[in-house]
């Protein structure tokens, strides 16, 4: 018995093709509500920043239930002219919800968030137990 070795190139393509994600205009234009968000971690906690501009503070909406951090904001925004005989006019929602797992070692009491120039950040200390040691030296008896 001989093993056969098939390279079946036009149908993946064409599968990946019709799947793919903004196929007539559909979830590509969905995921540009989901804003970009940033991690990164040094030796005292996290920061975490997320692109959202355009928005007030008091759009967001962020809760922290069992180490889970949620973040939400949902704005609508209407034309303001009082036209009544309008032969177009377009309707403006947006929304989106991150939803981010907090490790253990992150003290959830002493979380900071700030929103300036579009850019949303959450500053999340470690606890004392998980920050590093500061080397020392052993004396041998």
């Amino acid at each position: 018995m001989s093993i056969v070795k098939r390279n079946n190139v036009v149908f993946p393509s064409l599968m990946n093709e019709i799947l793919r994600p903004d196929w007539f205009g559909g979830m590509d234009s969905f995921n540009h509500n989901t804003p970009a968000v940033n991690v990164k971690e040094n030796e005292t906690g996290f920061e975490l920043e997320m692109a959202i501009p355009g928005r007030k503070k008091e759009d967001f909406k962020v809760e922290i239930d069992n180490e889970v951090l949620t973040i939400s904001s949902e704005v609508e925004t209407e034309d303001t002219k009082n036209e009544d005989n309008y032969t177009r006019r377009e309707f403006s929602f947006s929304s989106f919800k991150r939803v981010f797992t907090l490790p253990e070692t992150v003290n959830l009491d002493k979380i900071d968030a700030s929103y300036e120039d579009g850019i949303l950040k959450f500053v999340m200390p470690k606890k004392e137990e998980a920050l590093p040691k500061p080397k020392r030296a052993i004396t041998v008896a």
